[in-house]
């Protein structure tokens, strides 16, 4: 039963999710109320609420999956492989993946994402909070190997290049760059940040 039980969880949450966005990125995040939201997807607005405690959750869920991404990437590295080599080469298998995180994605919807977040104070506000947990968590990951201080300074430059190649590569396909010619200068531009971070 608890297997169904969260099966069933996950089913109302991608529901409410897929409501949210569809409706977000036809007319803006601030011009769509929650109730809209709520209705769209066939449940109350305490509902919602249980799933998604603020509005903003309902659209920054979508990069939960990452969260503490950097801190798992540099406790699972291979024997003999230095921190800073690790994020750097899991960084660039996102490029090759195309994964959305690093703002190589051409899709439409994944393009009108960006442009809702980056544009939109609340959720950059938000996403704030969840990039200084994510440079928290990378810190106390890095600080296994250094010392406390150098560890801190480390995670915020690593979150601060990531974030920097982000916005750069979906600038860059936003002004209608090719993604095939936008990928290699995001792999150089990547490579070239990387030789700037020290540990």
């Amino acid at each position: 039963m608890t297997g169904l039980r969260e099966l069933q969880r996950r089913r109302v949450r991608e529901t409410i999710s897929a409501a949210a966005i569809r409706l977000f990125l036809e007319r803006g995040f601030d011009e769509v109320p929650v109730t809209e939201v709520a209705a769209a997807a066939q449940v109350s607005k305490p509902t919602l609420f249980k799933y998604f405690p603020t509005k903003e959750d309902l659209v920054l869920h979508r990069i939960a999956d990452h969260q503490g991404e950097g801190a798992r990437v540099v406790r699972a590295r291979a024997p003999g492989e230095g921190p800073l080599e690790a994020l750097r080469r899991h960084f660039l298998d996102g490029l090759a993946r195309r994964d959305p995180v690093t703002g190589l994605n051409d899709d439409p919807e994944v393009m009108g994402f960006h442009r809702m977040v980056f544009t939109t104070p609340g959720l950059a506000a938000r996403l704030s909070h969840h990039t200084a947990q994510d440079e928290a968590a990378l810190a106390e990951a890095l600080a296994e190997t250094v010392d406390e201080l150098t560890a801190s300074l480390v995670a915020g430059q690593v979150l601060t290049v990531h974030r920097i190649l982000a916005r750069r590569n979906w600038q860059a396909l936003s002004l209608g760059v090719p993604l095939a010619e936008q990928e290699p200068e995001a792999v150089r531009a990547a490579r070239h940040a990387y030789t700037l971070l020290r540990l």
